[in-house]
């Protein structure tokens, strides 16, 4: 099984920019989540805020041939893990600024916000996202038409 840290590590850095803190914590916490039949397509890190001054709300972000993971340590004692699957999947939209970026992922219950990413990855982040999420949503369709 791959490594979410070495992966999270890679697109530091590849993007520089992107604010992140405390990644190997928070790579633990997707980590420990994995499932054995969980391969790690896509890793990176971003603040889980909408606020582009709060920059200790770092999460480590891992896209899985099964769903999005969002990771991230508490301060003091705790984690929070959010799991995004196919189904929940709505839309997802990228906001580029002056020096970063934010990922919007829009699911049934919630809308994600992920911040200070550098811009120069978010093209790479849309690829991904949007190009596992289509081609899963259409397995899951399948799926559900065969029953």
């Amino acid at each position: 099984m791959k490594s979410v840290y070495r992966q999270v590590m890679k697109f530091k850095e590849k993007y520089p920019m992107t604010v992140g803190w405390r990644i190997k914590k928070n790579s633990e916490i997707v980590q420990r989540h994995l499932n054995p039949d969980e391969e790690i397509l896509y890793a990176f890190i971003a603040q889980k805020n909408d606020n582009p001054i709060n920059i200790i709300e770092s999460a480590v972000v891992v896209l899985t041939n099964k769903r999005i993971l969002v990771g991230r340590k508490r301060l003091i004692f705790g984690y929070f893990l959010y799991s995004i699957t196919p189904d929940l999947f709505n839309d997802l939209k990228v906001v580029g600024g002056l020096i970063w970026g934010k990922v919007y992922i829009d699911t049934i219950k919630e809308l994600v916000t992920l911040s200070n990413i550098s811009i120069d990855a978010l093209t790479e982040i849309e690829t991904r996202i949007t190009s596992f999420m289509m081609e899963a949503k259409k397995s899951y369709h399948l799926e559900r038409e065969e029953k």
